[in-house]
């Protein structure tokens, strides 16, 4: 091992740092694990040094070296290699390893005093860290203490913000509809802004094209002025060319007419020298020769004089043509010139209104600038405004939320508490066995003539009567009455309806249910039971309980429960029942049969041990759908007996008894239950003084009026538990004696009118509806047999 590590040379410190990723001496761990098997240099004292003086070198170059493990025991075991006599080599290489050997020990002392250092640095660390710790410790119990202060503080407040809330709610909720209304405006002002900026950024962009046009026109016609410029200068260039020429031909022709004279002279003087010839002929012979020959040189100088005059004129010819061709296009030219100027004169002016329009255009771009610089800035504040409200906004829609789930759940509260509250008062008057009573006030009317009269009807706001109390004002005098429930003229049939849609679910829980209206003519009795079964919104409770009667067993069909449903129909017309369900009333002498009693059918009215009421030889029809009872409805509706009054246009004038019988079994408990769903449209009662009755009206309206007031007659003995109750003097009220006087659970509604010319019969309605409240009829009780149905219908 030592031949293997005396003659490594050095390493320096950077390279150690290299080799273990530039940790610092301080930072890793010196010493490794034996068993690596990773060979490992060591820095030595350069050999070169060695003869110097080798303490001092060895004490400055301790601090650059660094040893390993297995460096140390390299060390340590390592012996001298020279000869056994070589004293000299061993001296050498025993002073190099004493030299390595000071350094390895100098370097122990570095480590071991930079360990002290750390341990020193460490425990001062710890002491500070502990007493951070004492001093964190120390701040989080004042701050618990201040905490638990506060939270009860808190608490304390809390107490008093909730005694303020209620206070503040109503505040917050305006302030919340103010905010979402001003939210609104700065939308609207911000969409308007929005539209305004983009209209002027349009004309904006608008005007920079028509302004870029206009240049392009401005520097078009520039260009156009500048071309016909030079055109003109060109055509003042040509026409002085022209008038020069003219100027010339001129010249050249008037020298020509100066040599035609001199010439026309010359033969002229040739002439009369010829005349003087041939006088001097005879004397001058001997000159004959010569002027022959001098007459023949003139005559040919003529000649040629003659066809120099004929090129002269052909020339003259030609040079007038020619100036009329050059007047003509003079005059041609001066036109044009003409145009030109006046179209150079349009062309200056437009190019002025152009500018002029530019400038115009330059300025309202400058004014829109500066407009959109405004509208930027308005914008821009807008945004800062608009993210402040929206702000705002969240927090009160926050508010909102929490405020509207507060509702919801008081809401929802309230709705529970008023359901128990007509459980547990329908428990009373089930177990006091008590007539639910319902007030009904219908709408004024355009034929009722106390429309611009005062009020008689008025609904009382305290928190026991409300909606359902009821107060009449008649001569001035005001009559309180008190019901299960009041439903003012703005009530609606699904309100109506609601009310009293758990009484008709107990048709089919098994128990014996009477619904009906009660009041004067035209007082909206048929509208409350029927209504108008075309409008879904206008259908009254008879179609409405039927819907939800087939809705609910459709229901309970999941639970095992199978249900037969048989109906029918009938109207007790003089104190004759009438069946309207049967085939035979299509003729009048069937009719007049019946109301005689020499009809086959007698249809009487018997009453079993049980309770149960049968009427004899009536149509019972077994209905397994809505849309078969409806046909059923619309049969019986179009064979009432109806008539016209002067109190009403279309007065029942019978008694309407609508009748639903419901069985039903449960294959799995083997439970029979057995219900009747009773629902009656009496006639109204009317004073004939008002209702102007004569002939057949007058019969029916005593018979109508008989079997109220045999109605009248079973309540009042009802109310004074009187031993012997009247029911067998009117078919109507021996028919209903279940209703009133069984196990059955019966409600009357009392449709009142507020026309207050009415308001003596809305006062006896009102009077009668209250005896029957105080009536005590017993216990509903449930049927739950096992024997089969019967095959006639039975009424109780």
């Amino acid at each position: 091992m030592s031949s293997r590590n005396q003659n490594r040379p050095p390493r320096s410190p950077n390279a150690r740092k290299e080799d273990h990723g530039g940790i610092p001496f301080d930072k890793r761990r010196k010493l490794e694990t034996p068993g690596t098997g990773r060979r490992q240099a060591f820095s030595t004292v350069n050999k070169q040094d060695s003869t110097s003086n080798s303490d001092v070198g060895s004490i400055e170059e301790c601090g650059k070296v660094e040893f390993t493990k297995d460096e140390v025991l390299a060390l340590l075991n390592e012996r001298p290699k020279a000869g056994k006599f070589d004293h000299k080599a061993k001296i050498e290489q025993m002073t190099d390893i004493i030299k390595r050997l000071k350094l390895c020990v100098k370097w122990f002392q570095q480590v071991d005093e930079t360990h002290v250092q750390e341990k020193e640095n460490l425990k001062v660390s710890l002491e500070s860290a502990e007493q951070k710790y004492n001093y964190r410790e120390l701040e989080t119990r004042t701050k618990e203490e201040e905490l638990n202060a506060i939270i009860s503080m808190l608490k304390e407040n809390a107490v008093s913000l909730h005694e303020k809330l209620a206070k503040e709610e109503s505040c917050k909720q305006a302030r919340l509809f103010d905010a979402i209304e001003n939210h609104r405006k700065e939308t609207e002002s911000r969409v308007a802004a929005e539209k305004a900026q983009a209209s002027l950024g349009e004309e904006l962009e608008r005007v920079k094209e028509e302004k870029t046009t206009a240049k392009h026109k401005v520097a078009s016609l520039e260009d156009m002025y500048k071309r016909l410029q030079e055109y003109n200068t060109s055509l003042q260039q040509y026409n002085s060319k022209l008038q020069t020429d003219l100027e010339t031909v001129r010249a050249e022709h008037t020298r020509a007419e100066k040599d035609k004279s001199s010439i026309l002279e010359n033969l002229t003087t040739l002439r009369g020298h010829s005349r003087s010839l041939q006088d001097q002929l005879a004397s001058s012979r001997v000159l004959q020769d010569d002027a022959k020959k001098q007459k023949d040189s003139l005559v040919t100088e003529v000649t040629n004089l003659r066809s120099e005059l004929q090129l002269v004129r052909a020339d003259r010819d030609r040079q007038v043509v020619q100036s009329e061709k050059l007047a003509e296009e003079i005059a041609k030219y001066k036109e044009n010139v003409g145009k030109s100027s006046q179209e150079l004169h349009i062309l200056i002016a437009r190019s002025g209104s152009l500018e002029e329009t530019c400038s115009l255009q330059k300025e309202r771009i400058n004014m829109l600038e500066q407009q959109l610089a405004i509208a930027n800035e308005k914008q821009k504040m807008a945004d800062a405004s608009v993210s402040l409200t929206r702000t705002e906004f969240e927090e009160q829609k926050h508010l909102l939320c929490e405020l509207n789930a507060r509702l919801a759940d008081m809401e929802h509260q309230l709705c529970e508490g008023e359901l128990l509250r007509k459980k547990l008062h329908n428990t009373i008057l089930e177990l006091k066995g008590n007539i639910r009573v319902f007030c009904r006030v219908r709408p004024l009317l355009p034929d009722d003539g106390g429309r611009h009269e005062a009020t008689v009807i008025a609904y009382p706001t305290s928190t026991e009567a409300c909606g359902r109390g009821v107060d009449l004002v008649q001569s001035g005098n005001k009559h309180p009455f008190t019901f299960d429930k009041v439903f003012n003229h703005e009530a609606s049939q699904e309100e109506v309806f609601f009310e009293i849609s758990q009484l008709v679910q107990s048709a089919l829980d098994g128990y014996k249910v009477c619904i009906f209206a009660y009041g004067q003519t035209g007082s909206g009795k048929t509208y409350t039971m029927m209504g108008r079964p075309e409008a879904p919104e206008q259908k009254g409770l008879i179609p409405r309980s039927l819907e939800q009667i087939f809705q609910a067993s459709q229901t309970l069909g999941a639970q095992g429960w199978k249900y037969k449903m048989q109906v029918s129909m009938l109207e007790i017309y003089n104190e004759t029942i009438r069946d309207l369900l049967s085939s035979n009333r299509t003729t009048t002498m069937e009719l007049v049969r019946a109301d005689s009693g020499t009809s086959g059918k007698q249809y009487a009215i018997t009453h079993d041990v049980n309770g149960n009421t049968h009427v004899s030889d009536l149509t019972v029809f077994d209905v397994g759908s809505i849309g078969k009872i409806s046909s059923l409805l619309q049969q019986a509706a179009q064979s009432r007996s109806v008539g016209k009054t002067q109190m009403n246009e279309q007065s029942s004038r019978s008694h309407f008894v609508f009748t639903l019988r419901i069985s039903g079994v449960n294959e799995s408990t083997e439970q029979q239950v057995q219900g009747v769903l009773n629902l009656i449209d009496l006639a109204g009662s009317e004073r004939l003084s008002k209702s102007g009755a004569t002939g057949e009206r007058l019969k029916e309206t005593q018979a109508i009026n008989k079997s109220l007031s045999a109605l009248s007659d079973v309540i009042f003995a009802l109310a004074k538990k009187e031993d012997h109750v009247p029911f067998r003097n009117s078919k109507l009220t021996y028919l209903l004696q279940p209703c009133l006087g069984g196990d059955s659970k019966t409600l009357m509604f009392v449709n009142i009118s507020p026309d207050p010319s009415s308001t003596g019969e809305s006062l006896c309605s009102l009077r009668f509806a209250a005896r029957v409240n105080a009536c005590e009829i017993g216990v509903p009780r449930r049927q739950t047999s096992t024997k089969l149905l019967d095959s006639r219908l039975s009424y109780g």
